[in-house]
């Protein structure tokens, strides 16, 4: 039986649904870093591309996803140890994933029809 979906759900699943590729990137670049073969160009293309991964899932209302992914870019541009910094991420990386699960679970499920939300609600 297919669910039906609300236009809501289905642009945050859009968002969502581009994320997963780009893992491999962040957890490739993450590895060369913990083995020291990244630059610092490296470091700023993961730091970029966090970024845009937070204005996205910002975008669209997942909060769990942009305060990993913000916590996890401002590690990636942080200075001092490397391998704090490499553990960290690793770390982030590992939310990252719960929280992506999650919210595309959340998108997923079919809304009550019954259930009404406090914003459709008159103002008394």
């Amino acid at each position: 039986m297919a669910s039906k979906l609300s236009s809501k759900q289905l642009a945050k699943l859009a968002v969502l649904e581009t994320f997963p590729a780009r893992f491999d990137t962040i957890h490739r670049l993450i590895e060369e870093m913990g083995t020291m073969r990244a630059d610092e160009s490296q470091v700023r293309r993961l730091a970029r591309t966090l970024d845009e991964m937070k204005a996205a899932a910002g975008s669209i209302g997942e909060t769990g996803l942009v305060d990993t992914l913000g916590v996890m870019a401002t590690l990636a541009r942080r200075t001092g140890g490397l391998q704090t910094r490499v553990r960290g991420l690793r770390e982030g990386f590992g939310s990252l994933k719960i929280n992506l699960e999650g919210a595309i679970r959340a998108a997923t499920r079919e809304e009550d029809k019954d259930q009404v939300d406090e914003a459709d609600l008159p103002k008394s």
